[in-house]
């Protein structure tokens, strides 16, 4: 087949879909290992490691590999730690391919069958089981969707896609809770302390939060406890302020840190050409 655009469209979503089942399995296999070893292991050197050697080996016309879990788990649970025990492993399984081939394929596939059952029934955390009404129903529930989207579509890519995706909502949803607005009167106005972190789950109720009728005096917003992320709470900031100076009331922003200052900087209206100033430190 040409290497044309062409190929790359249809090789290019299989390529992907091999490439972060391989590392997901390698990454899944390392922490099972260090579980099971009590040690450490460096996952980005994992990472980087079978990602070169992939590379190089299609070069030479060979398949790309990804850590077993299966060989891992029987190596490790027959006394393997070492680099030692890897090796035979590996040279055994090339003397299996390359000189017993023949008696290889007698193997009947239910016995293959039976290994990888038995292996699948010892790395398997049962205990995980009891504790699904224990957890909080948001993890719980990613549990059972990868599981279920994993066991429906036979691929392990989408089943962990689904997981990712609602992992990130409930954080997203969760972390969301974790900001408020509060105020305080003085002998010049008000001052707003925001707290927590400011994002475009964390804004939706952001405005609501500050008081609108206040007759007279300064406003302060005190950003020292808070932190902005992203265009979303950029732009309540913005609805805010420019809600008070319509209002006729003046408005001083303190506490930014250094990264919030420079998104408000980039993305921030209200002290731009054509809106009246704003003091902020």
């Amino acid at each position: 087949m040409p290497l044309t655009l062409e190929t790359l469209q249809i090789i290019f979503p299989v390529a992907l879909t091999l490439c972060l089942v391989g590392l997901l399995e390698s990454l899944l296999t390392a922490q099972l290992v260090d579980e099971r070893t009590d040690t450490t292991s460096d996952k980005n050197t994992e990472s980087r490691g079978q990602g070169v050697a992939n590379i190089v080996t299609g070069f030479f016309g060979g398949m790309a590999g990804c850590a077993m879990i299966g060989q891992s788990m029987i190596n490790v649970g027959n006394g393997g730690r070492g680099r030692l025990s890897t090796f035979v492993a590996g040279a055994f399984l090339l003397l299996l391919i390359l000189v017993l081939q023949p008696l290889l394929v007698q193997i009947p596939m239910a016995a293959l069958v039976a290994v990888m059952i038995v292996v699948s029934v010892n790395t398997f955390d049962w205990g995980s089981l009891r504790t699904l009404t224990v957890f909080p129903k948001g993890e719980s529930i990613v549990m059972l969707a990868t599981v279920g989207t994993t066991v429906v579509t036979h691929d392990l890519s989408k089943g962990v896609l689904v997981g990712v995706i609602l992992s990130a909502l409930f954080f997203a949803r969760q972390v969301s809770k974790m900001s408020g607005v509060t105020y305080s009167d003085g002998p010049d106005g008000r001052t707003y302390r925001v707290e927590g972190q400011l994002f475009f789950v964390s804004t939706h109720d952001f405005v609501q939060q500050f008081d609108f009728h206040q007759a007279s005096g300064r406003v302060t917003i005190d950003l020292s406890a808070a932190h902005v992320w992203d265009g979303s709470a950029v732009g309540a900031l913005d609805k805010v302020i420019l809600k008070f100076r319509s209002l006729g009331l003046p408005v001083e922003v303190v506490g930014l840190n250094e990264a919030s200052a420079h998104l408000l900087d980039r993305l921030a209206t209200h002290d731009k050409p054509g809106a009246a100033g704003v003091d902020i430190h």
